[in-house]
């Protein structure tokens, strides 16, 4: 199944769509300090973790819509996020809570692609933590794989030993989008960034069959805070499109992305193939137990 989506879709409100709520309850005013220096780049933020205190969130309501951080076209399920950290967040210690994402099967039948979300609970919101796991299922003999990214906060949690304690704020998300026409490429949607704040963006995480490698793209040498995946290039069937700008300004205009180069698209306009299945046990998954049921 092809869809072919316009080009305007998908990029953040220039009100501050990106200052992610709170939920009520949170102690929002005190810069919570962080362990161990390091630095991320997301989108063209240089964050510097380094024990120093962070700045304290911007207060934001969390009865409002908010289908997605970033306004995507492919949402990370936020308000699963929100609830889950509202219903748990007066616990001493919560477990983990789950969510398996739908699955995106191949053109020809032969894959399925879906993704299981980890959220750790802290009492406040801007130290909980979002990561995920992408599963790549072959459905002709049951084999497993996984997928990961090579972007910035996706390499930083998987580095960490105490993920609690040292990934806290940090989301990171990689959920498939599409197939390519021949289904010999997935493409999926790496969003990551600190909860509470407006540093957010997407990457593009490409497994290639034949290869069994993946490679990950993001906008390279323009001036933007937050990037948005939309989906294969029409155009350019090795490229992948974005839609970037600097939060709060305009014009947010359409990127074409390759591994070797980042240029406008003007005239093109991005395009997903595949079928979104969702089986019974997508969706809230009450335990690690629960979540491992299909994988």
């Amino acid at each position: 199944m092809k869809t072919i989506l316009p080009p305007a879709v998908a990029y953040p409100r220039s009100s501050p769509f990106l200052a992610l709520p709170l939920p009520s309850g949170d102690n929002h005013n005190n810069g919570q300090r962080l362990t161990g220096p390091r630095q991320l780049l997301i989108g063209k933020n240089l964050i510097t973790l380094n024990g120093e205190a962070l700045p304290s969130p911007a207060q934001a309501s969390p009865a409002e819509d908010f289908g997605d951080p970033l306004n995507s076209p492919y949402p990370i399920p936020w308000q699963w996020i929100l609830t889950t950290h509202q219903e748990l967040q007066q616990l001493p210690q919560p477990e983990p809570r789950y969510y398996r994402s739908p699955a995106v099967v191949s053109p020809d039948g032969q894959y399925a692609a879906y993704s299981r979300l980890k959220m750790a609970i802290d009492s406040r919101f801007f130290r909980s933590t979002v990561s995920s796991v992408m599963f790549l299922e072959n459905l002709k003999t049951g084999d497993l794989q996984t997928i990961t990214a090579a972007s910035p906060v996706a390499v930083e949690i998987l580095n960490q030993v105490d993920q609690r304690a040292t990934a806290a704020g940090m989301a990171s998300v990689l959920l498939p989008v599409s197939w390519s026409k021949e289904g010999d490429r997935l493409l999926a949607r790496q969003f990551e960034g600190l909860l509470s704040t407006s540093i957010a963006s997407d990457y593009a995480v490409i497994w290639d069959r034949h290869s069994q490698t993946t490679q990950t793209l993001t906008p390279k040498g323009i001036d933007h805070s937050n990037a948005v995946l939309l989906g294969w290039s029409q155009l350019a069937p090795d490229g992948v499109l974005f839609r970037a700008g600097v939060l709060g300004e305009e014009p947010w205009l359409l990127w074409l992305v390759t591994p070797t180069q980042t240029q406008l698209a003007a005239g093109d306009q991005p395009i997903v193939h595949g079928q979104l299945q969702q089986p019974v046990w997508s969706g809230a998954q009450l335990t690690a137990l629960d979540s491992s049921l299909s994988a």
